[in-house]
């Protein structure tokens, strides 16, 4: 028996929303924004109604629509001497990254615009449904997984820098950990509001006074950006891979794109006597994220808004340019599909957060203008009223033009490489959507190489195995063997379509995902 869908999140509640959803005879969109709103309740340390993100859609009758809700620079700029922007350094263990937090790094919030928009245009059940499982879970607490505990002690800085972010990280005067209960009251009030009158009172009422009033101490953000935001709908970047048609997300973002380089690279390998995991696997991939890098140095980071790049950068030529080339982030991303044939990939994200938390909402805002990954030519150095280039890549790919797979990653830069990786163990290597999503990642980036150990260190140890010294790499290459798989290789949720017609989901275990599917 066919089942009506399946999701994929990085928590058990968010998931579970979704999946109410299709339950309540929802589609796969209304189990999206529904796990979405849930997310910024019970993970609001990667995601947040003051962030942004996209969602990629297929529907039943084989549109395909990018929504893109992310954040836009503000229409002003002050001096960055008069500027609320200041670094923190979080230490991951294996690697350290610094961000920087205050009301200058804060770009305009849209991830509730954006949730809005495509449940108004895609949606089947009311709104007051899709948000009540976030009410419900900000007014009667929810329980933090290890997960969230571990985030909660990776960002203690910024959580609880401002007294309303103590009250809610650390009610007690200590930091809540795995186990214990986390409310967010005054954020289920906002949520009520939210769910009878829509989203004008945050963009356009009083939260959008307060939010500008409050930026005069030293943030760039003003009322009219807030009123004036508006979400884009985008026709999606689509390639050609192997029989397959991937569709992601286009320009001015910089993870689709940059996915469909590497594919296209990738897609001259011929896989048939190269065994998953083996140096000559390694050493592709690298080789592969090498030239990618170099092309996006060379090519696309000066050209983002130019009409017509995705052509001239993926054009044929470009790509034999660079065929002969032998971190944390905090991001949400959640697949639906179902059996009607609709599919949503979303990816949202609130940076690390600012810190600033909109009195009496329980809402932070991002800290989009002060994430490195985000500003490659330099802090304070964006245009005014642009739309920010990201690395999310919510990613839908089909066969025969119906939707066979949906995934898409957190993880800021280490996004693109996941999700090229996932896709490429799908089809050039067969893999289970499990062996697929869970399997060990590389990353190759600046001259350094982070690897995830293909066997645990004591087989290491036991057996003598050396993963590291036999690649043939550029001479400057550094390299890091992690400990174990970890959240810096990002945090694939995926959902797939089988041959035999059942949805099937994994999440990724290296961000605690979960994934859920009904009858």
């Amino acid at each position: 028996m066919k089942n009506k869908g399946a999701i994929a999140a990085g928590n058990q509640q968010t998931a579970a929303a979704g999946l109410e959803m299709l339950d309540l005879g929802g589609n796969a969109f209304d189990a999206a924004v529904a796990a979405v709103l849930t997310s910024f309740v019970v993970e609001s340390t990667l995601t947040s109604v003051g962030g942004g993100g996209f969602l990629l859609a297929h529907t039943s009758d084989r549109r395909n629509i990018l929504f893109d809700f992310f954040s836009q620079t503000p229409s002003q700029k002050k001096n960055s001497n008069s500027l609320d922007f200041k670094s923190v350094r979080i230490n991951f263990g294996d690697a350290r990254q610094t961000f920087h937090i205050g009301l200058g790094a804060i770009a305009t919030p849209s991830n509730l615009a954006g949730i809005f928009s495509v449940h108004q245009k895609l949606g089947r059940l009311p709104f007051h449904a899709v948000i009540e499982p976030a009410i419900h879970y900000a007014k009667t607490g929810f329980m933090l997984n290890p997960f969230q505990g571990f985030c909660h002690r990776l960002l203690e800085p910024i959580l609880t820098r401002t007294p309303e972010g103590k009250a809610i990280y650390a009610p007690q005067g200590q930091l809540l950990h795995a186990g214990d209960i986390c409310y967010m009251s005054t954020l289920a009030d906002i949520l009520e509001e939210i769910g009878k009158k829509g989203i004008d009172f945050f963009y356009r009422g009083d939260l959008a006074r307060q939010i500008s009033t409050d930026m005069e101490n030293g943030g760039h953000l003003t009322i009219e950006d807030l009123r004036n935001y508006r979400v884009e709908q985008r026709q999606p970047l689509q390639i050609n891979y192997r029989g397959y048609q991937l569709l992601t997300n286009p320009p001015p973002s910089s993870g689709g794109i940059l996915i469909a380089f590497a594919l296209k690279l990738l897609e001259k390998v011929d896989f048939r006597d190269i065994e998953f995991g083996s140096k000559e696997h390694r050493e592709i991939l690298v080789a592969i994220m090498q030239a990618t890098n170099r092309a996006r140095r060379e090519e696309y980071d000066d050209n983002i808004y130019r009409e017509g790049i995705e052509a001239s950068f993926l054009d044929t030529t470009n790509l034999d340019r660079y065929r002969s080339v032998n971190k944390w982030g905090s991001t949400n991303h959640i697949s639906a599909i179902d059996n009607e044939g609709n599919a949503a990939s979303v990816t949202t994200s609130n940076g690390e957060g600012s810190s600033y938390i909109v009195p009496n909402t329980g809402i932070m805002l991002n800290n989009m203008l002060g994430e490195a990954d985000l500003n490659p030519l330099g802090f304070h150095q964006w245009q005014c009223n642009r739309r920010i280039s990201s690395m999310m890549s919510p990613t839908i790919v089909l066969k025969d033009g119906l939707p066979e797979i949906v995934l898409g990653s957190g993880g800021s830069n280490r996004i693109r490489t996941a999700i090229l990786q996932v896709i490429s163990n799908l089809i050039d290597f067969r893999q289970s959507l499990d062996e697929a999503v869970q399997n060990p990642r590389i990353h190759w980036e600046n001259d350094l190489l982070n690897l995830e150990p293909l066997v645990n260190l004591e087989t290491i140890a036991k057996n003598g195995t050396d993963e590291i010294s036999n690649l043939q790499l550029p001479e400057s290459t550094q390299t890091t063997l992690w400990q174990e798989k970890n959240m810096f290789f990002g945090g694939v949720n995926a959902v797939r379509r089988g041959n035999d017609g059942l949805l099937e989901g994994v999440g990724d275990i290296r961000r605690g995902g979960v994934a859920l599917s009904n009858q």
